[in-house]
């Protein structure tokens, strides 16, 4: 698993600022065709989606960051509404190809979102405010000690005999 250092180089937060953008482009080319309301509302909620990615991976707490992804992700999905609307409205029909794109650039956001806060609720990291030297060096070697047993079952899978009683495709479920 990769370790970030900064938010900028997460590759959500890059498809979320990638969405803002692309959606203030849609904004200017429908600016005619929607209310001020309709445009400003698509502004923040697109824009939202990696400030509070960013806002989450600055905090220090696993805890703070799982908040933030899950408005994120609520984030991703008000996007994703609102261009169900618009793909509805008649006066955007020639926008069509661009909402779909974006949705779809939405959905990406929400189930990357979706996988990560996952991962997080099941890791018992609670974030880099908590650790010290200690509970640093006690982690990495429980990773470590998960990685060689890892492996070694790898290995082992490898160069047993399919018909051995310890092969992975002879053990129980």
């Amino acid at each position: 698993m990769s370790t970030y250092q900064r938010f900028e180089d997460l590759p959500v937060w890059r498809q979320a600022i990638t969405l803002a953008e692309r959606c203030e482009d849609f904004l200017a080319a429908a600016k005619d065709h929607l209310t001020w309301s309709k445009r400003d509302q698509l502004d923040r909620a697109s824009l939202s989606v990696s400030n509070n990615i960013a806002e989450g991976f600055e905090r220090g707490t696993t805890k703070e960051l799982l908040a933030f992804l899950y408005i994120a992700r609520g984030s991703a999905g008000e996007v994703r509404s609102m261009l169900c609307f618009f793909e509805r409205r008649p006066a955007l029909a020639h926008l069509k190809s661009e909402i779909s794109n974006l949705k779809s650039l939405a959905e990406s956001c929400s189930r990357q979102l979706g996988a990560w806060a996952a991962s997080l609720q099941n890791s018992d990291i609670t974030g880099p405010r908590h650790l010290n030297d200690q509970t640093r060096r006690d982690y990495e070697r429980r990773q470590q000690h998960r990685d060689g047993a890892a492996d070694f079952q790898t290995l082992l899978a490898q160069h047993l005999p399919p018909d051995h009683p310890q092969h992975p495709d002879n053990r129980p479920t």
